[in-house]
């Protein structure tokens, strides 16, 4: 198999993290591969500015390219990345990208790289992602531009697009993983000390950054536990003991100062956990109920079926291809409709 070129545009106020994150996932595919039987294979990445000229990225380090854009090599992947610059509008780079982007086999961005592609109408049409404090301007701009704020990343066809930064490097992996193999990637996350990968779907904040944090430090203290603890007794009861209050005030107060009720941040916690057990173990789905606080199998099956319009033997199919672990007696791994 020959190397894939994974083109990485560069610009002056550039990410760092959003070139070297995917960079490094790739890189580490092809070092894997090589290691493995000495041949030259998986990627070959190149970077390229406008005119070949090193840039200073956002943070104030400079990155040299291997070549300006005219003379980089035809990509089978053109990545490009956000940053500060992405703000205002670079004509010439846009022109270039509305000539040599579709002739990639897949466009990549990450972050703001959404928006260069978008100014170079290479997004209409497509469903997308960028980082969230973005959104709401790619979509006031480019209104033909379908943009979800929620997921991590998006596939849309040869079209992949990622949140902010860290977003790129999940990106990353599922491309490696598409390629390349679930092996290649789980070893390259590994090397990284990365989770394999974050679905797609994942919310770009987990429950603890969307909710808000609570100002008093036993509000504070129950939210902390709730996490480290979801297989526990997390009824408003034994929460409110735990703060030191009335089931009452204790329900009134949470709410007030995160914005979610009891119940409703003790469910999104426990499906968050399940979902990460389901997609990086291969405990059974009754073992994951019971270390996730359901009572059975089918409990968490309906919280799944609500949050996530999936049931959880069919979600983890999507990351462990084949045999899927013995589900409890009576679970359904039936699809639900949509």
């Amino acid at each position: 198999m020959e190397q894939r070129t994974v083109l990485v545009v560069l610009f002056d106020g550039v990410q760092s993290l959003d070139v070297t994150g995917p960079v490094e996932v790739f890189t580490g595919a092809t070092h894997c591969l090589d290691d493995a039987d000495g041949a030259h294979r998986g990627y070959a990445v190149r970077t390229a500015s406008m005119d070949g000229a090193p840039v200073r990225t956002s943070s104030g380090l400079t990155l040299v390219p291997d070549s300006a854009l005219a003379d980089a090599p035809a990509p089978d992947t053109l990545l490009v990345p956000g940053g500060t610059a992405t703000r205002s509008p670079d004509p010439e780079l846009t022109a270039w990208l509305r000539v040599h982007g579709p002739r990639a086999r897949r466009l990549v961005s990450v972050c703001t790289g959404a928006i260069r592609l978008a100014e170079a109408g290479l997004l209409e049409g497509r469903r997308v992602t960028t980082h969230w404090a973005y959104c709401d301007k790619l979509a006031k701009d480019h209104p033909g531009v379908e943009v979800d704020p929620e997921p991590i990343y998006v596939r849309d066809g040869h079209v992949a697009t990622s949140a902010g930064v860290t977003a790129g490097i999940d990106l990353a992996l599922a491309l490696v993983e598409e390629d390349l193999g679930r092996a290649v990637a789980l070893t390259v996350a590994r090397h990284l000390v990365v989770f394999l990968r974050r679905p797609g779907n994942q919310a770009q904040f987990s429950v603890q950054l969307s909710a808000q944090t609570a100002r008093r430090e036993p509000l504070r203290e129950v939210q902390q536990w709730i996490t480290e603890h979801p297989a526990d007794d997390l009824s408003v009861g034994a929460l409110a003991a735990r703060a030191r209050l009335s089931p009452r005030h204790f329900a009134r107060a949470f709410q007030t100062e995160t914005g979610l009720t009891p119940g409703t941040y003790v469910e999104r916690v426990r499906v968050e956990h399940a979902r990460r057990l389901l997609e990086d173990t291969s405990d059974g789905v009754a073992e994951v109920s019971r270390a996730c606080g359901y009572g059975t199998p089918e409990a968490m099956r309906r919280a799944f079926l609500k949050a996530l319009g999936t049931a959880p033997a069919e979600y983890r199919r999507r990351f462990h291809p084949g045999p899927a672990p013995a589900t409890a007696p009576g679970t359904s791994t039936t699809h639900p409709h949509r």
